[in-house]
């Protein structure tokens, strides 16, 4: 076997105990390793609606054959669980030094199982597993975390994903982190990681991945990281606040919790290159990488104090920006640092603060409900106030425990009509009414509304496969494309998760699937053509549905939210819905090959190799 190690490290917490198990190759030949390699896992080693929280929830990180050599984008890491905000599935992808490291122990996976009864970071090093004390680290937030590990084993070379205090205290938006450099941002992993004691997982490699024919590999990696640097500089420029104007003058940006129609001045204020001069950006890259679309920032405040660290990403300025009206980018950069050290996901964040502040606006919630806080659209005091205590759930923060719903449901009156949410998971900063394609692409996410298990919007910016047989993008506002257009983006994310190899290789510097299937041949000595490569992609989603089905999910939760209906008056997404909704759903499921209620059918299964996979659904 080329690419793998085949073999995965489980981790007893409980007993703090370690053992090595066998991987098959056929698996790998399916999966690819990875979210893929992690829901195979998920699925046949924990029942059907465990709690997310609970010892006998799996968390699992996983990498794919691209840490073989030194490939671009091959920092990526998944990480595997049931979710706390979803009860089912959830899929979360971080970058940063650590993945390639990882694979250099010898293992393409490790579970961690039950809860340790203090807290602890566990530190892998090749064949070793070492289990220490974390008391010193509990409390500290995430890059300071990454610091004083780094200071206790002696050796700033390791690397570490970690959790911050909300993780700790079991927040359902806790994010992993890797040293405070990225995120795996969506879901709640970090909740899960904290429910098991567990404050880190360190890794430092030495072996040599076997790779099919590793002069070919070493040399095509070299070739293709100079075109993508070639290719990547705009995007090394100004990372991804460089889509912010762009997508608000085709309609797909969050304004005003998704109630405003347009905000261009807002996007010139929080997007590049305004970005990148206001906050004093440099390029922050992950190993191996030859775009650096991370931002690092140095901004002084008017009263003196210096920000320095990572900036906000696209998403955060989406919702923590325009998403509230909110035209102070040094406050966006102010909350985004709270939040990053916290460890909590700046999505839900700025999606729950927008959520307030249109219950503010109604009258449903009041200043006895906030401490006095005033909470209206635009004022970066409530911004800051709030990420405080979303990210501590203190005051209104805990009405969140249970997310937005739980939310909704304490406030009453019609909060629950107003939230924008799928299976409990808010959307991200890309709107369906823009790109009809995200409608369904959100509705039937396996861990909720999701923007990278699937990114139709980048069709719109002009992302396409001719290797799948497209000659242009489709159209983003036909309703008899949208599910098609679904389904082929979320074959193609999937694929990346399962090779975790970083989807901005291609969205910013345009790597191709043909490019990643060569790199694969050398690395595997698998030579298979293109579509079928990207089938592993759908055998992931595949599996991924099936533990969705098995934890009583159905079509009555692949939902377009009530906000989705209501068109634009003005603007460029203006009389437009990416309805009706049932219609687009049934087109994506005979598509997908699932019944009428969104069960995968034993035939599609079978098609795919997946037969054995049907006993779960019975």
């Amino acid at each position: 076997m080329y690419g793998y190690w085949g073999k995965l490290l489980r981790v007893d917490l409980t007993n703090r105990t370690f053992r090595s198990e066998e991987i098959p190759e056929k698996v790998f030949d399916l999966l690819l390793g990875g979210s893929g390699l992690g829901a195979k896992i998920l699925l046949e080693g924990t029942p059907a609606k465990v709690d997310p929280l609970s010892p006998e929830n799996k968390l699992i990180f996983a990498v794919g054959a691209f840490q073989g050599v030194n490939f671009p984008g091959n920092g990526k890491w998944s990480v595997i669980t049931k979710g706390p905000l979803t009860g089912t599935f959830l899929e979360s992808a971080g970058t940063g030094h650590w993945a390639p490291y990882f694979k250099k122990c010898g293992y393409d996976a490790v579970v961690f199982e039950g809860k340790a009864s203090s807290p602890v970071y566990v530190v892998i090093r090749d064949d070793s597993v070492e289990f220490r004390d974390a008391a010193f680290l509990w409390g500290k937030d995430t890059v300071e975390t990454g610091v004083l590990i780094k200071e206790d084993l002696g050796d700033k070379r390791i690397n570490a994903l970690n959790i911050g205090p909300s993780g700790e205290i079991l927040n359902p938006i806790a994010c992993v982190t890797c040293d405070g450099h990225s995120f795996a941002g969506r879901g709640g992993a970090g909740a899960v990681m904290g429910s098991k004691n567990l404050k880190a997982v360190a890794a430092w490699g030495t072996k040599e991945v076997p790779v099919y024919d590793r002069e070919k590999a070493s040399e095509y990696a070299k070739e293709v990281f100079k075109l993508l640097h070639e290719q990547g500089e705009g995007f090394r420029n100004h990372g991804t606040p460089t889509v912010m104007v762009p997508l608000e003058e085709i309609g797909d940006v969050p304004i005003k919790y998704w109630r405003g129609d347009e905000n261009k001045y807002g996007a010139y204020l929080l997007g590049a290159p305004r970005y990148t001069e206001y906050l004093n950006v440099k390029p922050l890259p992950c190993i191996n990488c030859p775009v650096g679309c991370h931002r690092h920032i140095h901004f002084e405040y008017p009263d003196g104090t210096v920000l320095e660290g990572n900036g906000p990403e696209y998403e955060t300025i989406g919702m923590m920006g325009t998403n509230l009206l909110m035209e102070d980018l040094g406050a966006v950069a102010k909350a985004n640092d709270l939040a990053n050290r916290m460890g909590i996901d700046t999505v839900s964040c700025g999606a729950w603060i927008g959520f307030l502040m249109e219950c503010w606006e109604y009258g449903w919630i009041t200043p006895r409900d906030t401490g006095g806080l005033q909470v209206k659209w635009g004022d970066p005091k409530a911004l800051l106030e709030l990420t405080s205590r979303i990210a501590s759930m203190k005051g209104v923060g805990e009405w969140f425990r249970e997310g937005v719903r739980g939310a909704a449901k304490r406030i009453g009156k019609e909060a629950e009509k107003i939230t924008v949410e799928v299976k409990n998971l808010d959307y991200p900063a890309h709107d369906p009414r823009a790109v009809f394609g995200l409608g369904v692409n959100y509705a039937v996410g396996t861990r909720g509304a999701c923007h990278e298990r699937g990114n139709p919007q980048a069709s719109a910016l002009g992302l396409f496969f001719p290797e799948l047989g497209e000659d242009a993008p489709l159209d983003r506002f036909s309703v008899e494309d949208a599910a098609k257009v679904a389904v082929l983006h979320q074959d193609v994310s999937v694929l990346h998760n399962c090779m975790t190899l970083c989807k901005f290789m291609m969205g910013g510097a345009g790597l191709t699937l043909t490019e990643m299937n060569t790199a694969y041949k050398y690395l595997t000595g698998k030579d298979i053509p293109v579509a079928e490569f990207v089938k592993c992609g759908e055998r992931a989603w595949q599996l991924q549905r099936i533990i969705n089905v098995r934890d009583g999910l159905g079509r009555k939760d692949d939902t377009l939210p009530l906000k989705m209906t209501v068109p634009a008056m003005v603007g460029p997404r203006a009389g437009k819905t990416p309805t009706p909704h049932d219609r687009i759903l049934d087109d994506y499921y005979a598509l997908r090959g699932w019944d009428g209620n969104g069960v995968p059918t034993k035939e599609r299964l079978e098609e795919l190799g997946l037969g054995e996979y049907a006993k779960y659904l019975n």
